[in-house]
């Protein structure tokens, strides 16, 4: 019973989850070549096999409606690149402010969560604006909806968060205050395995 409970207090995915997330994202890299250009597969496979927290952590990319997919490999450091690829701000993150002190803030009709504990649970990071952009050079998303990136503190400090979306042939960033929250607004994040 104690070792039950060990195996359930970590973040771990059963065989049959991992072999059917490694399904998915399999998929999902072969429909989207154009993402990762002379990157094979069984390389990828092999990293994420031999990590199986990043691989708990894109399950629940996935699991919130991510779409996870490699978008890049860092060479010296040997890491593949995950950003969440969804066309939209993934469902399963919207609705939410920006950080723990912006949901503290509120007074009423306070969010369920926040961007950035909601990415530290779940063991990813949001989106920096550069990373959004050169998402964006790979194909358009967020067309509809908006996500949340990583702010500056400067900017945070004076109660403002950033997003971004695709509008009218461009990558357009904003500000808001932090505490706000829209049906239409998440947050993408990456992970590097």
């Amino acid at each position: 019973m104690t070792k039950k409970n060990k195996v359930s207090n970590k973040k771990e995915l059963s065989l049959e989850q991992r072999e059917e997330l490694l399904r998915t994202l399999k998929a999902r890299f072969e429909k989207n070549m154009n993402r990762h250009e002379g990157l094979e597969w069984v390389k990828v496979q092999t990293k994420l096999e031999a990590n199986t927290g990043k691989l708990w952590s894109l399950n629940e990319m996935e699991r919130t409606g991510g779409e996870p997919d490699v978008v890049g490999h860092d060479k010296k450091k040997d890491e593949y690149i995950f950003y969440d690829c969804s066309v939209e701000s993934p469902k399963g993150r919207r609705s939410v402010c920006y950080d723990r002190e912006a949901l503290e803030s509120r007074k009423k009709h306070k969010p369920e969560n926040n961007a950035i504990d909601m990415a530290t649970a779940m063991g990813i990071e949001l989106l920096t604006e550069e990373q959004y952009r050169a998402l964006q050079e790979l194909e358009n998303f967020d067309k509809k909806t908006s996500s949340w990136v990583q702010t500056p503190p400067d900017i945070r400090a004076l109660g403002g968060a950033l997003f971004c979306d695709y509008r009218f042939g461009h990558v357009f960033v904003y500000h808001n205050g932090a505490s706000s929250y829209y049906s239409s607004r998440g947050f993408r994040g990456s992970l590097k395995v």
